[in-house]
């Protein structure tokens, strides 16, 4: 019985045929199933991630909507959008463009 007597060394608790079913469970659990819940942590923190995403685009497009609304209804708001966006002006006027630092690096990149 020599052959044997490093399961004397082990605590009781640990020979206990319950508590190293559970211990297997619990390795089961946390490691080896497909629903592990090392992935189910990682799923749930993109699941909170994408709510998250979601609320904004949600928002964003709650805005637009009401900008073409606005668009839609006032003329003067239609020509200022022409004006900003297109650089729309009419035949007497000069149009002047004045660009911050960052947009001008960000026209200079795309022209390369």
């Amino acid at each position: 019985m020599e052959k044997f007597r490093f399961i004397e060394k082990i605590p009781a608790i640990f020979r206990n045929k319950y508590v190293i079913t559970i211990i297997i469970f619990l390795i089961w659990l946390l490691l080896l199933d497909s629903n592990n819940l090392i992935s189910r942590y990682k799923e749930l923190r993109e699941l909170s991630k994408l709510k998250k995403e979601r609320e904004y685009y949600q928002n964003k497009i709650e805005i637009d909507q009401r900008k073409l609304q606005e668009l839609k209804t006032d003329n003067e708001s239609l020509e200022k959008f022409a004006r900003e966006q297109y650089r729309m002006k009419k035949p007497e006027e000069d149009l002047y463009i004045v660009l911050s630092p960052k947009e001008d690096r960000e026209i200079s990149r795309e022209n390369k």
